[in-house]
């Protein structure tokens, strides 16, 4: 029950008529939204690293540079030898650029929220 209190306090903005969060409880909001981005990526990365690892057999540190690669945009350094792992490298790719938006909206949102609260704010003055 704890859990389901923490992942709505996380998710709950305030609304137009409360005042503006804290400096210190925005700090809070925002270092659980980076942690939250940051366990989405680590996730990914554990994913991919796994799929290059035991499709194609890369070594660990090669699944890492793969994996990390295309996570971040850049594509995979070597080449693919199997056809599961091709199909694994594209599907990965395709997830890896929803993941990436995912983990920037994620971290962006409460700063947008509090910019978009403290305008309405000042318009409602």
């Amino acid at each position: 029950m704890r859990s389901n209190v923490a992942k709505r306090h996380l998710l709950k903005y305030e609304r137009k008529n409360q005042p503006l969060l804290s400096r210190r409880a925005f700090a809070k909001r925002l270092a659980a939204s980076a942690g939250l981005s940051f366990g989405l990526i680590l996730v990914s990365l554990a994913a991919g690293m796994a799929g290059y690892h035991f499709l194609e057999h890369q070594s660990w540190v090669d699944a890492f540079a793969n994996a990390a690669m295309i996570l971040s945009g850049m594509g995979p350094l070597g080449t693919l030898n199997s056809t599961s792992g091709k199909i694994f490298a594209g599907l990965y790719a395709l997830y890896s650029g929803l993941a990436l938006i995912l983990a920037i909206g994620v971290v962006i949102a409460p700063i947008v929220h509090r910019f978009l609260h403290r305008f309405n704010l000042d318009a409602d003055s």
